[in-house]
């Protein structure tokens, strides 16, 4: 059976050397060009598209899609709120995402940004690399013994919970599905969400965002945190109201932030910007809090979830192909 013709958006030259093996002898055309109503007849003559995280894949892009004749839209992404799946079932185009990569990759990127925003490691660096080794303002605390507010405690935010239990942390979580284990092995307390603010010393953010889930941060939650909280989200951008985190940060409510996904990343995450005028006032502002680590979605970011992420997207085409059912299918 011939492979039908596959448009990948959005190719980044770190997730290349994988996408390759994955598809091998298949018939690919690499964009890097990211998705949107301007780019999306570049899918002509492909009836498959494959899509990052960051692509908008809205109903005016769908309907484009399905004039010049793509029938699949393969997510290499396990989050999908950039897909109107409501106007892709209307046009009968079948969705597909990679739901589980490597939780083990997040989980460990948040608890580092736990660890250097506590050590002070940048500014550590930055110091020595200047010759100044005075310890000065470097002071941190210790993680063991410290309550660690899991919201979210599907694969992910489980990895967290047994990570920060390895610290000696009393963990407090909040979920809609308690996880037995977790309260089992790990002494991990389901609580609901006023009180996990109320007692964390660290909160980290690990649910997907939903209309349910948008500014699940905002002023009044943070308003119930432990002043100088320290809030880490991993997990997307929008489940925090970040002008009304940046006020927090400003009266010093949060005492540290350290985020690697952002509300307004879409066409600035990914990209090179570094000889470009930072026209985001939002991301400037945060940027001069030296208690505030930002890095650029990058989370995922390991050769295991990389490969994952490839051998899955090919994984849900050959279903699709084959016309056999697609446990990835949305």
């Amino acid at each position: 059976m011939n492979s039908m013709k596959t448009a990948v958006f959005s190719t980044h030259k770190f997730e290349r050397e994988y996408l390759e093996t994955a598809f091998k002898a298949r018939q690919v055309n690499y964009i890097a060009s990211s998705l949107s109503v301007e780019t999306a007849s570049l899918a002509q003559g492909h009836e498959v598209v494959s899509i990052f995280v960051s692509d908008n894949a809205s109903a005016p892009v769908l309907q484009i899609f399905s004039k010049v004749g793509v029938k699949f839209l393969a997510l290499r992404s396990a989050g999908y709120n950039h897909v109107d799946l409501a106007e892709a079932k209307r046009l009968n185009i079948k969705v597909a995402r990679v739901p589980e990569y490597s939780p083990y990759a997040v989980a460990e990127h948040a608890v580092a940004l736990m660890l250097a925003l506590n050590r002070k490691l940048i500014r550590a660096h930055n110091r020595v690399m200047e010759q100044n080794f005075s310890l000065d303002g470097l002071v941190g605390f210790d993680m063991y013994g410290k309550t660690v507010g899991i919201i979210g405690t599907g694969k992910i935010g489980s990895v967290v919970a047994r990570i920060m239990h390895g610290f000696g942390c009393r963990i407090l979580a909040n979920d809609q599905i308690e996880n037995n284990e977790l309260k089992s092995k790990y002494d991990v307390v389901y609580t609901d969400c006023e009180t996990l603010c109320k007692e964390s010393d660290i909160i980290t953010l690990h649910v997907p965002l939903t209309p349910e889930t948008k500014y699940l941060i905002d002023k009044n939650c943070i308003s119930k945190m432990k002043r100088g909280v320290m809030l880490v989200n991993t997990s997307r951008g929008a489940l925090v109201n970040t002008k009304e985190v940046i006020e927090a940060l400003k009266s010093e409510q949060i005492g540290y932030l350290g985020i690697d996904v952002y509300e307004e990343e879409g066409g600035l995450f990914f990209e090179d910007r570094s000889e470009e005028i930072l026209q985001d006032d939002m991301i400037a502002r945060l940027m001069t809090f030296k208690n505030v680590l930002i890095t650029s979605h990058q989370a995922f970011l390991t050769d295991t979830a990389l490969r994952n992420i490839a051998e899955t997207t090919v994984e849900n085409l050959d279903c699709f192909e084959r016309n056999i059912p697609c446990k990835n299918e949305l």
